[in-house]
C-alpha cells in the first residue's frame, strides 16, 4: 500500500466530482462511477476510467481487482483531503500574510452559518485551553 502524497495534489472538476461520488456511497467500478456522474456531464466510459487512475495514482483513492475490473474506494476522507489542502495553502502565506489567512478562515466560518462560526470560537478556545 503507498503512503499517502505529502502534499495535496491538484484536483480538477472531475476528479472531485468522483471523489464526492465515492465518499457518499460505496465503492464502486469505473461503470457504476460513469453511471452515476459520467453519463450527466456527457463523457466518455474511458473519461471516466482515467480520471479515477489518476485519483489512484496520487494516493486518493485505493482499488482491488475484482473478476475483469478495479473496484475504487477513498483512501482520505474529504475532511482529512481538505485539512491537507488548506494546510499546504496557508502555509504558503505564513509570515507577512498570516492576518489575511485568519481573516479568510473567519470569513468562511461566517458565511457558512452562525453554527460554523461558533464552532471556529470553540475549536480556538479549546487549543488556547491545552495550551495551559
Amino acid at each position: 500500500m503507498r503512503a499517502p502524497p505529502t502534499r495535496p495534489p491538484l484536483l480538477g472538476d472531475l476528479e472531485t466530482a468522483v471523489l464526492e461520488h465515492l465518499w457518499a456511497g460505496e465503492p464502486a467500478d469505473v461503470k457504476a462511477v460513469h453511471g452515476a456522474i459520467g453519463r450527466k456531464r456527457r463523457i466518455t466510459l474511458n473519461t471516466v476510467q482515467s480520471t479515477m487512475e489518476r485519483l489512484h495514482r496520487k494516493g486518493l483513492l485505493d482499488r482491488t481487482k475484482v473478476s475483469h475490473a478495479y473496484v475504487y474506494a477513498p483512501r482520505v476522507s474529504r475532511e482529512e483531503l481538505v485539512t491537507r489542502i488548506v494546510r499546504d495553502v496557508a502555509s504558503g502565506f505564513v509570515g507577512a500574510e498570516t492576518g489575511a489567512v485568519l481573516s479568510a478562515f473567519v470569513d468562511l466560518a461566517e458565511r457558512a452559518g452562525p453554527e460554523e462560526l461558533e464552532r471556529l470560537e470553540r475549536l480556538v478556545s479549546e487549543r488556547r485551553a491545552g495550551r495551559r
